[in-house]
Parts: structure tokens; sequence; C-alpha cells
């Protein structure tokens, strides 16, 4: 079952399918140690890696388990990011919600921005009743863009990453259909 990547626009951003034009600015953000010292995977160290994400966007789409859009602002069309579900599954109607931005993009509410339109889209389009992230618990400012779109914390999983050998804990969080906020108060 195919899963169609939207193109969702908001006031600033784009939300778009990913092209194999975008793999330069895939690399550069997921090659920066600052940007992924958070992350559940060390900083890409191969161009290819950035190539295969492209690849495996359209592999998720084609298999039907999710979608994972590029994020570019609409003002000057730079790319922002990205932003995706994955681990969709149409019979319990549930998802998990993940995102990166490059550092020059960080602090200006594009990341909320984003996950709102993809959350929108999952709960309208989709017919979700649970969307479920996780973030790294050093992660003061992801927590807090989880928790402007109405993600509420349920739990901690410990010591559930290592990345070079650091072991680092995660924070569940939980967005469920009754709790969903479709109008996003402020950025």
């Amino acid at each position: 079952m195919t899963l169609a990547t939207p193109t969702l626009d908001t006031d600033r951003l784009r939300l778009r399918p990913f092209t194999e034009d975008d793999a330069g600015f895939l690399y550069a953000m997921h090659s920066s140690t600052h940007v992924m010292r958070y992350w559940d995977s060390p900083p890409w160290t191969e161009r290819a890696r950035a190539e295969r994400f492209v690849s495996v966007c359209r592999e998720v789409e084609d298999e039907g388990t999710g979608a994972r859009v590029a994020i570019d602002r609409v003002s000057d069309g730079a790319f922002v990011g990205w932003c995706g579900l994955t681990a969709y599954d149409p019979v319990y109607r549930s998802a998990s919600l993940g995102y990166c931005l490059g550092e020059a993009m960080w602090g200006c509410g594009y990341a909320t921005e984003a996950a709102h339109a993809l959350l929108r889209w999952a709960f309208d389009t989709l017919d979700l009743n649970r969307v479920q992230a996780e973030a790294d618990t050093r992660n003061a400012a992801s927590a807090r863009v989880l928790e402007k779109v109405g993600f509420v914390r349920e739990g901690t999983l410990r010591e559930d990453c290592v990345v070079d050998g650091e072991v680092s804990d995660s924070w569940v969080f939980g967005l469920i259909r009754r709790e969903w906020r479709p109008v996003l108060d402020g950025r």
C-alpha cells in the first residue's frame, strides 16, 4: 500500500517530498556534531548516507509505512530540515513523529510550525488516533516543540541509546486525537 507523501504549506514553510537535490543539504545538516549531539546515531561521515536517506524516504512511501518531507522556507526557498511520520500503522491508527533542522534554523519556530502541519495531515487525512515521539532527555528544545504542539510526556526510556559509547535516556511523548489542537496558538 503506497502512502503518498504530501506537500503542505504554512505561512512560512513548504513541506514537500524529497528529491535527489536535497542530498547535499541533508549531508551538511547530519554531518554536524552539534546538530546530531542528541541523535540516536553519530554524525554522518559520507555523503552516500544522505543519498540513502532520500532513497529510504521513497521506500517508506512505497511500503505505506510513513512519509518524510523536506522543509523549505517560503521567503527564500532555503532548506530548513525535515519532518516525518514513521511506523505508520493504519490498523492501530498510529505513527511516530520525528524531525531535524539545520542549526541556523533553530529558535525560529520552524520545528513547531512544521510539526503542526504534519500532525494536521496525520489526524485529518490519515485519521490517526495516536502519534508518538521521542527526545533525548538532554534536548529541552525538542521537548518544548513537542509540548507546544500538544504532546504529553508519558515516560522515560532509561539508557535506551548508546552512541559512540555515550549512554543516554529518552523521553517518550504521546499525542492522542481527542487532545489534538488543530489551531496553532503562536509559534
